[in-house]
């Protein structure tokens, strides 16, 4: 997921010994709730600044404290190994009430039981209906987690030079054939928007997708997902190679390029702060492209269970998501946004869902796969299209 306001990345190192240490620097409050982040610099600012003052005003007394352990995967690992030596030492509470990780590690945090299942016991727990607050990247992770938000890829287009922006996959491959390099995107080097793009089409063009994202993963697989990149080395004779998902934006913005694969956020922060053409807009196309939330989990031990499931349940309020997530960051929210329109203004709701409908949303935004069928994308990618 691409994060797009500036930030000052906490060391993973000091992160930790921040949380360690923040209990003892508010030893004034009764209750010190820890929230430990994976993710930039703004999640731990978000925390902080905008849900903290909220949570304390509700609940005198509990202080709400935010460290970061930093971006993607790695941040959630971080999490992982503060809570897995808090368990092997014996330690009857440990001192993290709320972390937000990624996909993968909550799948395996829920495998190895480090969570409390507390989303029955929250009144927005029933607000989260789609895959992704059941399953991450495959494994059942129902009643553990509530989705923070969700980060989309699209495709940004510029509307004076596509006139009928493509609604598929195939017909991107037509469009680029008799456009050749006005597509441009990343490859599996640039960031993840370009490898979203890259596991999308393995997904359009495989006979059976669906196993793709549920599983369970079959290595005899691996034949059809080569197949299904097959046809991804000619594409690429005629895209334009960006740098990342900012040289994407960069190059559509200034007519390099006419189309290409971002992460939808980024794409509306770049448009709020004058860096893209207002013009510019979005297409999802099919069968889908795929994103990915950030959850809220409680650790099995937390010291302040009450209070995190609390806590989870302001966070994930209508108001809060349609206050904090839609308008500070323009993230889709993590509950359904069918709970979130009747707290935001007409302009903002018609400015995030104008070019991707909700019921587009729910059809065509699809998770990555599971990681054994992500790797060997990545490996056939290597092989027949990158070679």
């Amino acid at each position: 997921m691409k994060l797009v306001m500036p930030r000052t990345l906490l060391a993973g190192a000091a992160a930790l010994a921040l949380a360690a240490g923040l209990s003892a620097a508010s030893a004034k409050a009764e209750t010190v709730l820890t929230v430990l982040t994976a993710g930039d610099q703004n999640m731990v600012d978000y925390v902080n600044e905008y849900l903290a003052p909220k949570f304390e005003a509700q609940n005198p007394g509990v202080k709400v404290r935010a460290a970061g352990t930093g971006p993607g995967d790695g941040g959630s690992q971080k999490i992982y190994e503060k809570l897995s030596a808090e368990a092997a030492a014996g330690a009857a509470k440990w001192d993290v009430d709320v972390a937000v990780i990624h996909q993968k590690m909550a799948g395996q945090m829920v495998q190895e039981k480090m969570l409390s299942a507390y989303v029955g016991d929250v009144k927005t727990g029933a607000l989260a209906s789609r895959d992704s607050a059941r399953n991450a990247l495959g494994t059942d992770v129902t009643g553990y987690v509530l989705p923070m938000f969700h980060s989309q890829i699209a495709l940004a287009y510029n509307p004076d030079l596509v006139k009928a922006p493509p609604r598929t996959y195939a017909e991107l491959a037509e469009w680029v054939k008799g456009n050749p390099k006005a597509f441009g995107y990343n490859g599996i080097k640039g960031g993840m928007s370009g490898v979203g793009f890259v596991t999308g089409w393995a997904a359009a063009n495989i006979g059976d997708a669906a196993k793709l994202e549920k599983g369970p993963y079959d290595a005899a697989m691996k034949p059809a997902i080569e197949k299904a990149l097959s046809g991804l080395k000619e594409f690429n004779k005629s895209v334009t190679l960006t740098p990342g998902n900012a040289g994407t934006l960069d190059m559509l913005n200034r007519g390099e390029i006419a189309m290409g694969p971002v992460w939808v956020d980024m794409f509306y922060s770049w448009q709020a702060d004058g860096r893209l053409n207002p013009a510019m807009k979005l297409q999802l196309i099919g069968p889908g492209m795929p994103g990915q939330p950030m959850y809220y989990a409680v650790p099995a031990k937390a010291a302040n269970q009450e209070a995190a499931r609390k806590f989870i349940e302001l966070a994930t309020s209508p108001e809060v998501q349609a206050d904090g997530i839609v308008k500070r960051f323009n993230w889709y929210p993590g509950i359904d946004a069918t709970y979130v329109q009747p707290k935001l203004d007409a302009q903002t709701w018609a400015k995030l869902f104008t070019d991707v409908k909700p019921d587009e949303l729910a059809s065509k935004g699809k998770p990555f796969p599971l990681s054994g069928y992500f790797t060997d994308i990545m490996e056939a990618y290597e092989r027949t299209v990158a070679n």
